[in-house]
């Protein structure tokens, strides 16, 4: 069978070309990938993409350059996003939430008035997208409006055309969307992040935040070149992943997936929690949740992750020239070994760092619990992707050892949860893929997944 469609998953570290057939049949394949290391520092991310199509066609032996291609990218630091809101614990938080889930990378949060100083930081930062939100529906407007005005003179002053998404108080929508176009800002109106107390309505933002990366994605060095190349849609990874992950929880439910990159590490769940704990939660949890780990990759940041794992005693582990063990694809005994060890740091830590947990107080009545952050007691399968869970040995071992973490205040998944690896690696191309193909995607997903 001839491949019918390409996906290009361009990555911080490494680039893959994955290829897809029978698409349309209740059979579709997975026909194979190619890989290269990604060259956005060689100043032009198409030849890392150029040399994974080469490598997929000596694989086999496909004529790939008349076949549609779709892509994901994370590349240059992916989708480099500002949230500005009004209230932490309430808008800027539901903000948050939208944007990670879309898989955008959050640069500056920002609570409140804009300051001077929060303006040039944003200046620096140079994102690709604003989300600007604030207030309940029919409530404070006065805020988001300044911010607005603020925002649009700030950035006509430094000639930078940023696209903004505006999240926030329904009954300033008009007001906003007039302030910021008068100063050449394009503007995406969107319902609010959080209209009213308590309640989180980010699925409409998260949609429209992936719709604004598709028109904007330039920034990376020789995107524009992929930008004209690409027939479909072109994602951020970690919101194509997203995309797979709540593809799949409508067959099996509650989950959590792990994906280990070279530069971060992204924890997506799926699950609503527990009746018990819902009623301790403080705040409210979004169904979808993903939280990126910047500081948390087994190749551009190893050495933070070996920082956290203490260098003495991972020299005394690898000896003091592990750097040069460190490689984009190890293939060496030694070189696996570091990789495998770096992940299973980066995993637990990420882990603990998504996770909800119990904590205790004391008040006019005694002892009482509330719970706060996400609830994972109630997921049915921990998913590992990413090169370094797919491609290593050790990839299901390290997760299974995700739930004996618990100290007893973690709401992590229970002992017995099963751990399935992704094994073809092909995770964000589906969640591409869904756009045109779900029940394919969905199939060729439950295959990589050993479901079928």
């Amino acid at each position: 069978m001839l491949p019918e469609l390409l996906v290009a998953e361009i990555g911080s570290t490494t680039t893959v070309v994955n290829a897809f057939g029978g698409l349309t049949s209740s059979a579709p394949l997975f026909l194979g990938q190619g890989m290269a290391p990604t060259s956005a520092g060689r100043g032009d991310v198409n030849t890392g993409l150029i040399e994974a199509a080469r490598d997929l066609e000596d694989r086999t032996g496909f004529k790939v350059s008349a076949i549609p291609l779709f892509a994901t990218s994370s590349a240059a630091g992916g989708l480099k996003m500002t949230v500005h809101g009004l209230v932490y614990d309430m808008t800027v938080k539901a903000a948050k939430e939208a944007a990670l889930g879309a898989g955008a990378v959050i640069r500056q949060i920002t609570a409140g008035e804009l300051t001077g100083r929060d303006l040039r930081k944003l200046a620096a930062i140079k994102p690709n997208l604003i989300l600007l939100a604030g207030g309940v529906d029919y409530g404070e407007q006065r805020t988001v409006i300044n911010n607005a005005r603020r925002l649009g003179e700030f950035l006509a002053a430094q000639n930078l055309t940023v696209p903004v998404i505006y999240a926030g108080n329904v009954a300033a929508a008009d007001e906003v969307a007039e302030i910021l176009s008068a100063f050449g800002l394009p503007v995406y109106p969107t319902e609010n992040v959080y209209p009213q107390i308590d309640l989180l309505n980010i699925e409409p933002t998260r949609r429209l935040i992936q719709k604004a990366f598709e028109e904007h994605i330039t920034q990376a060095p020789g995107m524009e070149k992929i930008r004209s190349l690409v027939q479909g849609p072109i994602l951020p990874t970690p919101g194509a992943v997203m995309e797979a992950a709540l593809l799949l929880s409508r067959e099996i439910s509650d989950l959590m997936v792990v994906d280990v990159g070279g530069a971060t590490t992204d924890v997506h769940s799926v699950t609503d929690g527990s009746e018990e704990y819902q009623k301790l939660l403080v705040n409210p949890e979004p169904r979808p949740k993903r939280t990126v780990e910047g500081d948390l990759g087994v190749y551009v940041n190893a050495g933070h992750v070996v920082e956290l794992a203490g260098e003495e005693l991972w020299k005394q582990r690898f000896g003091p020239d592990w750097p040069s063990l460190l490689k984009p694809v190890p293939s060496t005994p030694e070189e696996i070994a570091l990789t495998e060890a770096l992940a299973e740091i980066a995993v637990h830590t990420a882990v603990l760092r998504h996770c909800g947990r119990i904590r205790h107080l004391y008040g006019p009545t005694g002892r009482f619990a509330i719970a706060e952050g996400k609830d994972l007691t109630r997921v049915k399968a921990i998913i590992g992707t990413g090169g370094a869970l797919t491609r290593l040995p050790g990839g299901k071992a390290l997760l299974s050892r995700i739930p004996p973490l618990n100290r007893g205040q973690e709401l992590l998944p229970a002992k017995d949860t099963p751990v399935l690896i992704e094994a073809d690696y092909i995770m964000a191309s589906l969640g591409v893929l869904s756009r045109q193909h779900p029940e394919a995607a969905l199939t060729l997903l439950k295959k990589s997944l050993g479901l079928l």
